[in-house]
């Protein structure tokens, strides 16, 4: 999941959930969409959009490890959701069982892309303080 986001969105958003400080700001329009409040609005939504790219940078640098069946398989991915590594230890390979190799290969991968996920939603949610997801 990209988290790239539109200033037109966010400031939809921004409008949307502070309408009571948009709506009635001091020296506004009727309707409060006074200039110098879309002004720090604007700058407010170019800074969050920096930082959220910057934060999609550092965790597309990361990698994510998991290991299932006591280590037997250990699958490492890159924060951009790749595949980077898989280690076998050779006692699980059993030319009788491939199906338990296979299923513990695809367990690990699995752990290793949820582990990635849950700590891009999570640093990006202490970004954007909840903001709902269909604007990005």
């Amino acid at each position: 999941m990209m988290w790239n986001i539109c200033i037109f969105e966010l400031l939809l958003y921004m409008l949307y959930k502070k309408e009571e400080d948009f709506f009635m700001a001091k020296g506004g329009f009727p309707g409060g969409f006074g200039g110098g409040n879309m002004n720090n609005l604007m700058k407010q939504a170019q800074k969050l959009q920096k930082q959220m790219e910057d934060m999609q940078k550092e965790l597309e640098t990361k990698e994510f490890e998991a290991s299932v069946g006591g280590g037997a398989v250990v699958a490492k991915v890159s924060g951009k959701k790749e595949l980077t590594s898989i280690k076998i230890k050779p006692e699980v390979v059993d030319e009788d069982d491939v199906e338990m190799l296979e299923d513990l290969v695809v367990s690990a991968v699995n752990e290793a892309l949820k582990k990635a996920d849950e700590e891009t939603t999570s640093k990006m949610g202490r970004l954007t303080g909840g903001m709902p997801g269909g604007l990005f």
